[in-house]
């Protein structure tokens, strides 16, 4: 049984907690105290999945306190509470908390956001992997957009709509700058797909601190992996979410269902930056065996970490909040038949958007079996038919 943690220093509100998530004590074990220090006692004592903190307490307050949890247990995952208010202390936790929501907490949202933090954990199996993608703060980026973006914000009138623009065009940035302003600390009500509009929203004082003072973003090293090159991750991801937003409009969804297609496929390859940042001798050594053997890069990264960048990239994406369709896209853009959900979704503009891209980028037109299109999947949706008019709107 999952085991969750409650951290508030008022009696009111952890009474108030108990009682809203008293029809889940068959499903979760929770415990509530009044404290960081008797959490952490807490943590020490036993293992936990999730610890929820408020923001605002006295002597260890809750950054102070999930700071020292993603040091010594880095596998759990790490909730903020805390009120609109307290904006300016939010953002010092950016890197720490894995969401963000505002008080006080509509309970269907914090037991919606503690239920989709416990199905991530069949997710991955890899341990290892678990605790290391739980302990990052930010995906690392395009060194000269990272330049590019801090020139920007340097100057003395700055451009917001340029900022937007340079976020907009790396995987790293748009993920994080996403996971920030659909959290509901925000109180945006929309969900935002468009990293250029989620960054007007923001608003320049807020981008401003966290690329500058907080440091959310940071440079990949593109020496490290050189059979990698980032420029080349970005364009086939943007591709790929052109492609899907096409698929989805093709088959009549509305705005909102096209622009997440959009971002699922913008995103559908942020395992591999996790990957190769943090693994960077054995990606190279992957992805040199890809070449050698022409065998999928997924099928060797699964040999090598028991995983593959796809549930490695669906896991961060998870923790940081993204919807269920969005992270079940990136988890089985390859393998869209382990899904169990029937019917056109996300994911299969996505895999599509995917079979698509490498095909057209394939320079001797020869596509591996692991970027080709999943026609048994595509059957049993009953829409083998549309295969030639999604083409025909990727063109």
């Amino acid at each position: 049984m999952p085991q969750i943690l409650f951290v508030d220093d008022e009696p009111n509100v952890l009474q108030g907690l108990q009682r809203m998530l008293r029809p889940m004590r068959q499903e979760w074990e929770m415990e509530f105290t009044n404290s960081g220090a008797k959490a952490l006692a807490k943590l020490s004592e036993r293992p936990f999945d999730i610890v929820v903190s408020d923001m605002r307490m006295p002597r260890m307050d809750g950054n102070q306190l999930l700071t020292e949890v993603m040091q010594k247990h880095p596998q759990v995952v790490r909730i903020i509470l805390s009120g609109h208010s307290d904006q300016e202390v939010i953002l010092k936790s950016v890197g720490i908390a894995h969401q963000y929501l505002s008080k006080p907490c509509d309970p269907e949202i914090l037991k919606t956001t503690v239920a989709r933090a416990i199905a991530l954990r069949d997710l991955m199996a890899n341990v290892l992997l678990k605790r290391l993608v739980s302990q990052m703060q930010s995906l690392p980026c395009l060194p000269s957009l990272y330049v590019e973006l801090v020139d920007e914000l340097g100057k003395p009138d700055p451009s917001i709509k340029v900022i937007g623009e340079t976020i907009s065009k790396d995987v790293a940035m748009t993920a994080k700058i996403l996971q920030l302003v659909n959290s509901p600390f925000f109180g945006i009500c929309k969900r935002v797909s468009s990293p250029a509009e989620a960054t007007s929203l923001l608003g320049l004082d807020i981008v401003r601190s966290l690329v500058l003072s907080i440091h959310v973003f940071s440079q990949f090293n593109q020496a490290s992996v050189p059979g990698m090159p980032l420029e080349k991750l970005w364009s086939h991801s943007l591709q790929v979410g052109q492609y899907a937003k096409q698929i989805a409009r093709a088959e009549n969804q509305d705005r909102r269902i096209a622009d997440d297609a959009f971002m699922a496929g913008v995103l559908h390859d942020t395992g591999k930056l996790i990957l190769a940042s943090n693994f960077s001798d054995w990606y190279n050594q992957a992805i040199s065996l890809s070449k050698e053997k022409q065998e999928s890069l997924a099928v060797l990264e699964t040999e090598l970490f028991g995983t593959s960048h796809g549930e490695v990239g669906a896991y961060l994406l998870g923790l940081w909040g993204f919807s269920h369709p969005l992270i079940e896209a990136v988890a089985f853009h390859h393998h869209p038949s382990r899904s169990p959900d029937g019917g056109f979704s996300l994911l299969t503009a996505v895999h599509v958007a995917n079979a698509f891209a490498h095909a057209d980028s394939s320079s001797d037109g020869l596509v591996h079996p692991s970027n080709s299109l999943d026609v048994e999947y595509i059957a049993n949706l009953n829409l083998t038919e549309r295969i030639p008019c999604w083409r025909e709107a990727c063109q």
